[in-house]
């Protein structure tokens, strides 16, 4: 069953300075076979204007997939390595992810993802990241 809900993820690269994005918005939540969806359009804010982000939250991974004007399927399990192609407008990057901490507590009345990883796109520096991603069913 779709319930309309208030999403609120905020990303926090926690190198030399702690550079925090916070975005809020309205989406969709689902239950789904083996744990909950989660879709939301992207804004102006963002960056990712005509981009469609999907999370699929299982018990202890979740996938974060976008469609639109940027691409990717970005999945996060505890201590696990994955590499993924993130497409924009601008180009393909390779991004490699690797989760170092993940907390799940999601239920059929929304709840929270919390999750720091790695992350690599390039040859650049790695970024240590924190992602929460809070969902408030109304």
């Amino acid at each position: 069953m779709n319930k309309k809900a208030i999403i609120t993820v905020d990303s926090a690269v926690l190198n030399e300075e702690e550079d925090i994005i916070s975005v809020v918005t309205p989406g969709d939540f689902y239950e789904i076979e083996g744990g909950f969806k989660v879709e939301y359009k992207e804004t102006k804010i963002s960056g990712m204007e005509g981009t469609k982000t999907i999370i699929i939250i299982r018990k202890n991974s979740f996938d974060l997939i976008r469609e639109g004007t940027t691409e990717t399927k970005m999945e996060f399990e505890n201590n696990k390595r994955t590499v993924s192609l993130y497409k924009t407008p601008y180009g393909v990057l390779d991004v490699k992810i690797t989760t170092k901490k993940l907390d799940i507590n999601i239920n059929e009345d929304g709840g929270t993802i919390n999750t720091m990883y790695i992350l690599e796109i390039g040859d650049q520096t790695a970024l240590k990241t924190n992602l929460t991603i809070d969902i408030k069913v109304n």
